[in-house]
Protein backbone atom coordinates (compact mmCIF):
# COMPACT_ATOMS: atom_id res chain seq x y z
CA UNK A 1 0.00 0.00 0.00
CA UNK A 2 1.65 3.29 -0.83
CA UNK A 3 0.28 6.06 0.37
CA UNK A 4 0.88 9.67 2.01
CA UNK A 5 -0.14 10.85 5.43
CA UNK A 6 -4.00 11.85 6.05
CA UNK A 7 -4.38 15.12 4.39
CA UNK A 8 -5.60 17.88 6.05
CA UNK A 9 -9.34 20.25 6.34
CA UNK A 10 -7.13 23.00 8.06
CA UNK A 11 -3.88 24.32 6.42
CA UNK A 12 -0.62 23.79 8.21
CA UNK A 13 0.42 27.18 7.10
CA UNK A 14 -2.16 29.30 7.29
CA UNK A 15 -0.94 31.87 9.59
CA UNK A 16 2.61 31.99 8.55
CA UNK A 17 2.78 34.90 5.98
CA UNK A 18 2.62 37.26 8.02
CA UNK A 19 3.99 40.12 6.29
CA UNK A 20 5.00 40.61 2.63
CA UNK A 21 5.63 44.14 0.72
CA UNK A 22 7.41 45.02 -1.84
CA UNK A 23 9.16 42.71 -4.54
CA UNK A 24 10.78 39.63 -4.14
CA UNK A 25 9.01 37.30 -1.78
CA UNK A 26 5.39 36.85 -2.52
CA UNK A 27 5.61 39.49 -5.10
CA UNK A 28 4.31 38.39 -8.76
CA UNK A 29 7.10 37.69 -11.32
CA UNK A 30 5.09 36.00 -13.68
CA UNK A 31 5.92 38.72 -16.28
CA UNK A 32 9.68 39.21 -15.80
CA UNK A 33 12.19 37.04 -17.36
CA UNK A 34 14.49 35.80 -14.35
CA UNK A 35 18.26 37.08 -15.25
CA UNK A 36 21.06 34.23 -15.07
CA UNK A 37 23.96 34.87 -12.83
CA UNK A 38 25.04 37.15 -10.47
CA UNK A 39 26.15 37.21 -6.80
CA UNK A 40 23.66 37.13 -3.50
CA UNK A 41 24.85 38.75 -0.42
CA UNK A 42 23.01 37.60 3.02
CA UNK A 43 23.78 39.37 6.09
CA UNK A 44 22.65 36.53 9.21
CA UNK A 45 22.28 37.72 12.85
CA UNK A 46 22.07 34.39 14.51
CA UNK A 47 25.26 32.89 15.83
CA UNK A 48 27.73 31.48 13.34
CA UNK A 49 27.68 27.58 13.36
CA UNK A 50 30.20 25.92 14.95
CA UNK A 51 29.96 23.06 12.16
CA UNK A 52 27.81 23.16 8.68
CA UNK A 53 27.03 20.06 8.74
CA UNK A 54 23.09 20.03 10.43
CA UNK A 55 23.50 16.05 11.38
CA UNK A 56 26.12 16.84 13.85
CA UNK A 57 24.33 19.08 17.01
CA UNK A 58 21.24 20.44 15.28
CA UNK A 59 20.25 23.98 15.09
CA UNK A 60 18.41 27.04 13.35
CA UNK A 61 21.92 28.91 12.34
CA UNK A 62 22.88 25.31 10.60
CA UNK A 63 19.22 24.66 8.90
CA UNK A 64 19.33 28.20 7.48
CA UNK A 65 22.69 27.83 5.65
CA UNK A 66 21.77 23.83 5.06
CA UNK A 67 19.00 24.64 3.05
CA UNK A 68 20.56 26.05 0.17
CA UNK A 69 22.92 22.54 0.10
CA UNK A 70 21.11 20.20 1.46
CA UNK A 71 17.89 17.90 0.43
CA UNK A 72 15.97 15.23 2.48
CA UNK A 73 13.99 12.40 1.39
CA UNK A 74 10.39 14.09 1.80
CA UNK A 75 8.68 17.49 1.73
CA UNK A 76 6.06 19.32 3.82
CA UNK A 77 4.36 21.45 1.77
CA UNK A 78 1.86 24.52 2.84
CA UNK A 79 -1.34 22.20 4.07
CA UNK A 80 1.39 20.03 5.90
CA UNK A 81 0.67 16.78 3.88
CA UNK A 82 3.76 14.95 2.54
CA UNK A 83 5.49 14.96 -0.95
CA UNK A 84 8.01 12.98 -2.26
CA UNK A 85 11.74 15.09 -2.81
CA UNK A 86 14.56 12.51 -2.69
CA UNK A 87 12.18 9.92 -2.23
CA UNK A 88 9.88 8.49 -4.73
CA UNK A 89 7.42 6.43 -3.15
CA UNK A 90 6.76 4.94 0.10
CA UNK A 91 4.18 2.39 2.45
CA UNK A 92 3.45 1.65 5.94
CA UNK A 93 3.20 -2.44 7.26
CA UNK A 94 0.07 -2.93 8.64
CA UNK A 95 1.72 -2.88 12.54
CA UNK A 96 3.48 0.74 11.22
CA UNK A 97 6.83 -0.41 12.22
CA UNK A 98 8.45 -0.98 9.48
CA UNK A 99 8.63 1.99 6.56
CA UNK A 100 9.80 0.75 3.08
CA UNK A 101 10.98 4.03 1.10
CA UNK A 102 12.08 4.01 -2.85
CA UNK A 103 14.58 6.81 -3.29
CA UNK A 104 14.72 8.57 -6.94
CA UNK A 105 16.97 6.61 -9.56
CA UNK A 106 18.42 9.72 -11.50
CA UNK A 107 20.11 11.86 -8.78
CA UNK A 108 23.89 13.10 -7.99
CA UNK A 109 25.19 14.55 -5.03
CA UNK A 110 27.20 17.72 -5.73
CA UNK A 111 30.72 15.74 -6.06
CA UNK A 112 29.13 13.11 -8.34
CA UNK A 113 28.40 10.17 -5.88
CA UNK A 114 24.96 8.90 -7.09
CA UNK A 115 21.98 8.80 -4.32
CA UNK A 116 20.70 4.87 -3.55
CA UNK A 117 18.84 3.13 -0.70
CA UNK A 118 22.86 2.20 0.70
CA UNK A 119 22.58 6.42 1.35
CA UNK A 120 19.74 6.27 3.17
CA UNK A 121 20.86 3.16 5.44
CA UNK A 122 24.23 5.51 5.94
CA UNK A 123 22.91 8.91 6.98
CA UNK A 124 20.35 7.59 9.34
CA UNK A 125 22.83 5.40 10.80
CA UNK A 126 25.52 8.41 11.28
CA UNK A 127 22.59 10.57 12.92
CA UNK A 128 21.66 7.47 15.51
CA UNK A 129 25.64 7.51 16.35
CA UNK A 130 26.16 9.18 19.44
CA UNK A 131 30.30 9.77 17.66
CA UNK A 132 28.13 12.12 15.59
CA UNK A 133 26.86 14.34 18.80
CA UNK A 134 23.35 14.95 16.60
CA UNK A 135 20.88 16.20 19.23
CA UNK A 136 17.78 17.46 17.01
CA UNK A 137 18.08 14.99 14.79
CA UNK A 138 18.72 12.18 17.13
CA UNK A 139 15.55 12.97 19.08
CA UNK A 140 13.80 13.16 16.27
CA UNK A 141 14.81 9.25 15.13
CA UNK A 142 14.55 8.05 18.36
CA UNK A 143 12.08 5.65 17.61
CA UNK A 144 14.20 3.97 14.83
CA UNK A 145 15.78 0.86 15.59
CA UNK A 146 17.57 -0.04 12.27
CA UNK A 147 17.50 0.23 8.06
CA UNK A 148 18.16 -2.62 5.98
CA UNK A 149 18.88 -1.70 2.60
CA UNK A 150 16.56 -4.32 0.27
CA UNK A 151 17.32 -3.41 -3.14
CA UNK A 152 19.29 -0.72 -4.80
CA UNK A 153 17.11 2.23 -4.18
CA UNK A 154 14.75 0.05 -1.82
CA UNK A 155 15.41 1.03 2.35
CA UNK A 156 13.49 0.12 5.08
CA UNK A 157 13.17 2.34 8.12
CA UNK A 158 12.55 -0.64 11.18
CA UNK A 159 11.30 0.97 14.27
CA UNK A 160 11.32 -0.03 18.14
CA UNK A 161 7.53 1.51 18.22
CA UNK A 162 4.61 3.05 15.57
CA UNK A 163 5.98 6.65 14.92
CA UNK A 164 3.15 8.60 13.29
CA UNK A 165 5.54 11.82 12.93
CA UNK A 166 8.59 9.90 10.51
CA UNK A 167 7.67 11.59 7.66
CA UNK A 168 7.76 14.77 8.85
CA UNK A 169 10.89 14.48 10.89
CA UNK A 170 12.78 13.45 7.17
CA UNK A 171 10.99 16.45 5.86
CA UNK A 172 13.48 18.54 8.32
CA UNK A 173 16.97 20.32 7.06
CA UNK A 174 18.22 18.29 10.35
CA UNK A 175 18.04 15.27 8.54
CA UNK A 176 19.58 15.18 5.15
CA UNK A 177 20.83 12.78 2.79
CA UNK A 178 24.24 13.86 2.43
CA UNK A 179 27.16 12.18 -0.13
CA UNK A 180 28.29 8.84 1.46
CA UNK A 181 31.67 9.66 -0.18
CA UNK A 182 31.64 12.53 1.98
CA UNK A 183 30.87 11.21 5.10
CA UNK A 184 33.80 8.87 4.75
CA UNK A 185 35.96 11.89 6.11
CA UNK A 186 36.29 12.62 9.87
CA UNK A 187 33.48 14.55 11.35
CA UNK A 188 35.70 17.52 11.56
CA UNK A 189 36.20 17.48 7.86
CA UNK A 190 32.23 16.98 7.03
CA UNK A 191 32.01 19.79 9.49
CA UNK A 192 33.56 22.25 7.08
CA UNK A 193 32.08 21.17 4.11
CA UNK A 194 28.81 18.93 3.87
CA UNK A 195 28.12 17.45 0.38
CA UNK A 196 24.07 16.63 -0.51
CA UNK A 197 22.18 17.36 -3.51
CA UNK A 198 20.92 20.76 -3.34
CA UNK A 199 21.33 24.17 -5.50
CA UNK A 200 24.20 25.28 -4.08
CA UNK A 201 27.46 23.64 -2.74
CA UNK A 202 29.77 25.15 -0.61
CA UNK A 203 33.03 26.92 -1.56
CA UNK A 204 34.76 28.53 1.01
CA UNK A 205 34.35 29.08 4.84
CA UNK A 206 36.38 31.92 5.95
CA UNK A 207 35.68 31.89 10.04
CA UNK A 208 33.77 34.88 11.48
CA UNK A 209 33.22 36.63 8.04
CA UNK A 210 31.25 34.45 5.73
CA UNK A 211 30.85 31.03 3.98
CA UNK A 212 30.65 31.57 0.15
CA UNK A 213 27.98 29.20 -1.73
CA UNK A 214 28.59 28.15 -5.67
CA UNK A 215 26.09 27.08 -7.90
CA UNK A 216 25.52 23.09 -8.34
CA UNK A 217 25.42 23.15 -12.09
CA UNK A 218 24.14 19.88 -11.95
CA UNK A 219 21.44 19.93 -9.80
CA UNK A 220 18.43 17.64 -10.64
CA UNK A 221 15.82 18.21 -7.56
CA UNK A 222 14.00 21.42 -7.56
CA UNK A 223 11.49 21.35 -3.92
CA UNK A 224 7.98 21.03 -4.90
CA UNK A 225 6.52 24.65 -6.04
CA UNK A 226 9.90 25.96 -7.77
CA UNK A 227 9.21 28.01 -10.68
CA UNK A 228 11.81 26.38 -12.44
CA UNK A 229 14.12 23.23 -13.36
CA UNK A 230 17.97 22.70 -13.61
CA UNK A 231 20.44 24.73 -11.68
CA UNK A 232 19.84 27.60 -9.80
CA UNK A 233 20.20 31.41 -10.99
CA UNK A 234 22.60 32.96 -9.14
CA UNK A 235 26.04 32.07 -9.38
CA UNK A 236 27.03 32.20 -5.94
CA UNK A 237 25.66 33.32 -2.31
CA UNK A 238 28.17 35.43 0.46
CA UNK A 239 26.23 33.96 3.80
CA UNK A 240 28.18 36.81 5.85
CA UNK A 241 27.69 36.47 9.74
CA UNK A 242 26.94 40.25 11.03
CA UNK A 243 25.55 39.87 14.63
CA UNK A 244 24.69 43.91 14.94
CA UNK A 245 21.32 44.42 14.13
CA UNK A 246 21.79 48.04 13.81
CA UNK A 247 24.54 47.38 11.34
CA UNK A 248 22.59 44.50 8.90
CA UNK A 249 20.22 46.82 8.20
CA UNK A 250 22.46 49.75 7.63
CA UNK A 251 24.04 48.10 5.03
CA UNK A 252 21.16 46.66 3.65
CA UNK A 253 19.50 50.08 3.33
CA UNK A 254 23.18 51.27 1.11
CA UNK A 255 23.34 47.99 -0.91
CA UNK A 256 26.05 45.75 1.01
CA UNK A 257 24.09 43.14 1.31
CA UNK A 258 20.80 42.08 -0.71
CA UNK A 259 19.19 40.26 2.16
CA UNK A 260 19.11 40.25 5.51
CA UNK A 261 17.47 37.75 8.77
CA UNK A 262 16.83 38.39 12.54
CA UNK A 263 14.86 41.56 11.34
CA UNK A 264 14.63 43.95 14.22
CA UNK A 265 10.81 45.01 15.05
CA UNK A 266 12.00 48.85 14.81
CA UNK A 267 13.52 48.28 11.14
CA UNK A 268 10.23 45.97 9.80
CA UNK A 269 8.65 48.97 10.57
CA UNK A 270 11.19 51.43 8.78
CA UNK A 271 11.34 49.16 6.28
CA UNK A 272 7.61 49.36 5.56
CA UNK A 273 8.72 53.15 4.09
CA UNK A 274 11.34 52.50 1.88
CA UNK A 275 10.52 51.48 -1.58
CA UNK A 276 13.55 49.60 -2.31
CA UNK A 277 13.22 47.43 0.40
CA UNK A 278 11.00 44.77 1.31
CA UNK A 279 9.95 42.34 4.47
CA UNK A 280 9.17 38.80 4.69
CA UNK A 281 8.24 37.48 8.01
CA UNK A 282 6.92 33.88 9.06
CA UNK A 283 6.12 31.50 12.03
CA UNK A 284 8.18 28.72 11.89
CA UNK A 285 6.62 25.72 13.54
CA UNK A 286 7.61 23.62 16.69
CA UNK A 287 7.29 25.45 20.24
CA UNK A 288 6.77 29.55 20.14
CA UNK A 289 9.54 31.21 21.48
CA UNK A 290 8.71 30.83 25.70
CA UNK A 291 9.36 31.05 29.25
CA UNK A 292 9.82 27.83 30.77
CA UNK A 293 9.30 27.43 34.44
CA UNK A 294 11.68 24.93 36.57
CA UNK A 295 9.59 22.85 38.38
CA UNK A 296 12.26 21.23 40.43
CA UNK A 297 13.39 23.34 42.77
CA UNK A 298 11.32 26.49 44.59
CA UNK A 299 9.49 28.76 43.90
CA UNK A 300 7.90 27.38 41.02
CA UNK A 301 7.56 23.94 42.41
CA UNK A 302 4.35 25.63 43.95
CA UNK A 303 1.44 25.90 41.29
CA UNK A 304 0.33 28.67 42.74
CA UNK A 305 3.68 30.66 42.60
CA UNK A 306 3.75 29.46 39.08
CA UNK A 307 0.14 30.85 38.33
CA UNK A 308 1.39 33.70 40.24
CA UNK A 309 4.22 34.54 37.97
CA UNK A 310 1.81 34.44 35.01
CA UNK A 311 -0.36 36.54 36.98
CA UNK A 312 2.73 39.21 37.41
CA UNK A 313 3.88 39.65 33.89
CA UNK A 314 2.57 41.83 31.41
CA UNK A 315 3.22 39.80 28.19
CA UNK A 316 0.96 41.94 25.75
CA UNK A 317 2.49 44.80 27.15
CA UNK A 318 5.71 44.36 26.78
CA UNK A 319 5.07 42.86 23.63
CA UNK A 320 3.55 45.84 22.46
CA UNK A 321 6.16 48.72 23.28
CA UNK A 322 9.10 46.36 22.46
CA UNK A 323 7.89 44.68 19.29
CA UNK A 324 5.64 47.85 18.20
CA UNK A 325 3.10 45.73 16.78
CA UNK A 326 4.82 43.20 14.68
CA UNK A 327 4.11 40.09 16.49
CA UNK A 328 1.36 38.51 18.49
CA UNK A 329 1.22 37.13 22.37
CA UNK A 330 1.47 33.04 21.40
CA UNK A 331 -1.67 31.26 23.03
CA UNK A 332 -0.67 27.68 23.17
CA UNK A 333 2.70 25.74 23.71
CA UNK A 334 2.65 24.78 20.08
CA UNK A 335 3.58 27.57 17.35
CA UNK A 336 0.43 28.87 15.18
CA UNK A 337 2.47 27.39 12.19
CA UNK A 338 1.97 23.87 13.85
CA UNK A 339 -0.46 21.07 12.78
CA UNK A 340 -2.97 20.34 15.93
CA UNK A 341 -2.29 23.76 17.92
CA UNK A 342 -4.50 24.53 19.87
CA UNK A 343 -5.66 27.65 22.10
CA UNK A 344 -5.27 26.43 26.00
CA UNK A 345 -3.14 29.17 27.49
CA UNK A 346 -5.38 32.03 28.88
CA UNK A 347 -2.33 34.13 30.17
CA UNK A 348 -3.77 37.84 31.30
CA UNK A 349 -1.90 40.47 33.65
CA UNK A 350 -3.37 40.74 36.65
CA UNK A 351 -1.11 41.64 39.63
CA UNK A 352 -4.44 41.19 42.31
CA UNK A 353 -4.79 37.99 41.20
CA UNK A 354 -1.00 37.01 41.43
CA UNK A 355 -0.83 39.11 45.16
CA UNK A 356 -3.72 36.94 46.43
CA UNK A 357 -1.86 33.75 45.14
CA UNK A 358 1.50 34.77 46.61
CA UNK A 359 -0.46 35.54 49.70
CA UNK A 360 -2.43 31.68 49.67
CA UNK A 361 1.16 30.23 48.75
CA UNK A 362 2.85 31.94 52.36
CA UNK A 363 4.89 34.34 50.51
CA UNK A 364 3.46 36.89 52.58
CA UNK A 365 6.56 39.08 54.39
CA UNK A 366 7.98 41.76 52.41
CA UNK A 367 11.31 43.61 52.62
CA UNK A 368 11.53 47.93 52.29
CA UNK A 369 11.91 46.92 47.97
CA UNK A 370 8.46 45.05 48.28
CA UNK A 371 10.08 41.60 47.67
CA UNK A 372 8.14 39.11 49.15
CA UNK A 373 9.79 36.08 51.18
CA UNK A 374 8.96 32.60 53.02
CA UNK A 375 10.55 31.33 55.68
CA UNK A 376 13.43 33.69 55.51
CA UNK A 377 14.21 32.99 51.77
CA UNK A 378 13.27 35.77 49.23
CA UNK A 379 10.90 35.39 46.06
CA UNK A 380 14.23 35.16 43.48
CA UNK A 381 13.54 34.11 39.84
CA UNK A 382 17.03 33.52 38.23
CA UNK A 383 16.40 33.85 34.45
CA UNK A 384 19.67 33.89 32.77
CA UNK A 385 18.73 34.74 28.41
CA UNK A 386 20.99 35.11 25.28
CA UNK A 387 20.86 36.91 22.27
CA UNK A 388 20.47 33.25 20.56
CA UNK A 389 16.95 33.31 21.44
CA UNK A 390 14.91 36.22 20.08
CA UNK A 391 13.61 38.03 22.52
CA UNK A 392 15.02 41.96 23.47
CA UNK A 393 16.86 42.74 26.25
CA UNK A 394 13.70 45.18 26.97
CA UNK A 395 11.08 42.18 26.71
CA UNK A 396 13.04 40.80 29.75
CA UNK A 397 13.29 43.91 31.67
CA UNK A 398 9.54 44.67 31.43
CA UNK A 399 8.83 41.12 33.18
CA UNK A 400 11.51 42.10 35.49
CA UNK A 401 9.57 45.31 36.21
CA UNK A 402 5.82 44.32 36.33
CA UNK A 403 6.93 40.96 38.16
CA UNK A 404 8.16 42.76 40.79
CA UNK A 405 5.21 44.74 41.66
CA UNK A 406 3.38 42.17 43.01
CA UNK A 407 6.83 41.21 44.78
CA UNK A 408 9.09 38.62 42.37
CA UNK A 409 12.82 39.28 41.95
CA UNK A 410 13.51 38.42 38.89
CA UNK A 411 17.61 37.82 38.60
CA UNK A 412 18.27 38.84 34.88
CA UNK A 413 21.42 36.98 33.63
CA UNK A 414 22.58 38.14 30.40
CA UNK A 415 24.96 35.29 29.39
CA UNK A 416 27.03 34.56 25.97
CA UNK A 417 25.54 31.68 24.34
CA UNK A 418 27.95 29.09 25.42
CA UNK A 419 27.71 29.78 28.81
CA UNK A 420 23.89 30.13 28.42
CA UNK A 421 23.73 26.45 27.06
CA UNK A 422 25.79 25.49 30.73
CA UNK A 423 23.08 26.80 32.66
CA UNK A 424 20.65 25.47 30.69
CA UNK A 425 22.21 21.67 30.63
CA UNK A 426 23.04 22.47 34.39
CA UNK A 427 19.55 23.30 35.66
CA UNK A 428 20.72 26.67 36.84
CA UNK A 429 17.37 28.71 36.86
CA UNK A 430 14.11 29.22 37.58
CA UNK A 431 12.38 30.34 34.40
CA UNK A 432 14.45 29.58 31.24
CA UNK A 433 13.83 31.32 27.57
CA UNK A 434 13.78 29.19 25.03
CA UNK A 435 11.66 27.58 21.85
CA UNK A 436 12.12 24.35 19.89
CA UNK A 437 11.37 24.01 16.11
CA UNK A 438 10.26 21.04 14.49
CA UNK A 439 7.42 20.55 12.14
CA UNK A 440 5.39 18.43 14.14
CA UNK A 441 3.57 18.71 17.41
CA UNK A 442 5.56 15.70 18.11
CA UNK A 443 7.94 18.21 19.24
CA UNK A 444 6.16 17.90 22.52
CA UNK A 445 7.22 14.11 22.90
CA UNK A 446 10.55 15.50 22.93
CA UNK A 447 10.75 18.23 25.50
CA UNK A 448 8.11 17.47 27.75
CA UNK A 449 8.07 13.82 28.44
CA UNK A 450 8.97 12.93 31.62
CA UNK A 451 12.53 11.32 30.09
CA UNK A 452 13.38 14.44 28.74
CA UNK A 453 14.43 15.55 31.74
CA UNK A 454 17.37 13.55 31.31
CA UNK A 455 20.41 13.96 29.44
CA UNK A 456 20.83 12.04 26.77
CA UNK A 457 23.33 13.48 23.96
CA UNK A 458 26.33 15.70 24.03
CA UNK A 459 27.43 17.49 27.04
CA UNK A 460 25.19 16.97 29.46
CA UNK A 461 22.21 18.18 27.01
CA UNK A 462 18.42 17.67 27.76
CA UNK A 463 15.56 18.29 25.77
CA UNK A 464 12.85 19.32 28.88
CA UNK A 465 13.16 22.01 30.68
CA UNK A 466 10.49 22.54 33.26
CA UNK A 467 11.43 18.94 35.44
CA UNK A 468 7.78 18.21 35.40
CA UNK A 469 6.95 14.34 35.41
CA UNK A 470 3.45 13.56 34.72
CA UNK A 471 2.84 9.64 33.65
CA UNK A 472 -0.86 11.29 32.47
CA UNK A 473 1.22 13.62 30.02
CA UNK A 474 3.62 10.72 28.91
CA UNK A 475 0.36 8.51 28.29
CA UNK A 476 -0.94 11.57 25.62
CA UNK A 477 2.27 12.40 23.92
CA UNK A 478 3.24 8.26 23.41
CA UNK A 479 -0.08 7.73 22.22
CA UNK A 480 -0.47 10.67 20.14
CA UNK A 481 3.00 9.84 18.46
CA UNK A 482 2.47 6.13 17.43
CA UNK A 483 -1.07 7.07 15.78
CA UNK A 484 -1.55 8.06 12.25
CA UNK A 485 -5.00 8.73 12.71
CA UNK A 486 -5.54 12.77 12.19
CA UNK A 487 -8.60 12.95 14.34
CA UNK A 488 -7.12 11.04 17.05
CA UNK A 489 -4.04 12.72 16.77
CA UNK A 490 -5.65 16.12 17.15
CA UNK A 491 -7.80 15.19 20.05
CA UNK A 492 -5.12 13.71 21.94
CA UNK A 493 -2.19 16.32 21.37
CA UNK A 494 -5.15 18.92 22.62
CA UNK A 495 -5.27 17.35 26.19
CA UNK A 496 -1.91 17.58 25.76
CA UNK A 497 -1.71 20.93 25.60
CA UNK A 498 -4.39 21.54 28.00
CA UNK A 499 -2.34 19.97 30.58
CA UNK A 500 0.62 21.83 29.81
CA UNK A 501 -1.33 24.85 30.47
CA UNK A 502 -3.63 24.39 33.27
CA UNK A 503 -0.43 23.42 35.00
CA UNK A 504 1.19 27.04 34.65
CA UNK A 505 4.84 25.66 33.08
CA UNK A 506 5.09 27.36 30.13
CA UNK A 507 4.40 30.95 29.51
CA UNK A 508 4.49 31.28 25.80
CA UNK A 509 5.68 34.64 24.43
CA UNK A 510 5.56 34.94 20.80
CA UNK A 511 5.74 32.52 17.37
CA UNK A 512 9.61 32.00 16.80
CA UNK A 513 9.85 33.54 13.41
CA UNK A 514 11.85 33.93 9.88
CA UNK A 515 12.15 37.50 9.49
CA UNK A 516 13.93 38.72 6.61
CA UNK A 517 14.56 41.83 5.07
CA UNK A 518 15.51 42.71 1.28
CA UNK A 519 16.14 44.78 -1.30
CA UNK A 520 13.02 44.46 -4.40
CA UNK A 521 15.39 43.99 -6.93
CA UNK A 522 16.13 40.17 -5.21
CA UNK A 523 12.93 38.32 -7.15
CA UNK A 524 11.97 34.61 -6.39
CA UNK A 525 13.02 34.82 -2.90
CA UNK A 526 10.31 32.20 -1.10
CA UNK A 527 10.56 30.15 2.27
CA UNK A 528 10.72 26.34 2.63
CA UNK A 529 7.43 25.74 4.27
CA UNK A 530 8.33 23.05 6.27
CA UNK A 531 10.50 24.89 8.58
CA UNK A 532 9.91 28.52 7.31
CA UNK A 533 13.65 28.28 6.42
CA UNK A 534 14.15 30.82 2.61
CA UNK A 535 15.63 29.15 -0.45
CA UNK A 536 17.51 30.81 -3.32
CA UNK A 537 16.73 28.47 -5.58
CA UNK A 538 14.38 30.45 -7.38
CA UNK A 539 16.17 33.85 -6.76
CA UNK A 540 17.64 36.36 -8.97
CA UNK A 541 18.53 39.82 -9.05
CA UNK A 542 16.95 42.15 -11.33
CA UNK A 543 19.64 44.84 -12.33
Amino acid sequence: MRRTLPSLSVALLSTVLLAACGGGGGEDTANLTPQQGGTLVYATGDDEPACLDPQTRGNVPQALLGSQFLESLFYQDEKGEIQPWLASAWKVSEDGKAWTVDVRQDVKFSDGTPLNAEAVKVNIDRVLNPDTQSTTGRLALSKVDKVEVTGEYTAVIHLLQPDGALLESLSQVWLPIESPTALKRSNEENCLSPVGTGPFKIESWTKQDNVTLARNDSYSTPPPGASHTGPAYLDKIVWRFVPDGTTRFAALQSGQVNVVDVLEPQNAVAAKNIPTLGTLIASRPGEPVEIKLNTGRAPFDDAKVREAFFSAVDVAGALKSVYLGTVEQAKSPLSSATRYRADTVKQAYDPDAANQLLDEAGWTAKDADGIRSKDGKALTVVLPYAATIPLEPGFYEQVQATAKKVGFDVKLQPLETAKWWVANNDWEYDALPIYYTKNSADVLRITSLSSANTATTVGGYHSGNTALKSPELDALLEKAGESTDDTERADLYKQAQELLSNGYYVLPVYDQQTRLGYETKVKGLRLLPSLSMPTFYDAWIND
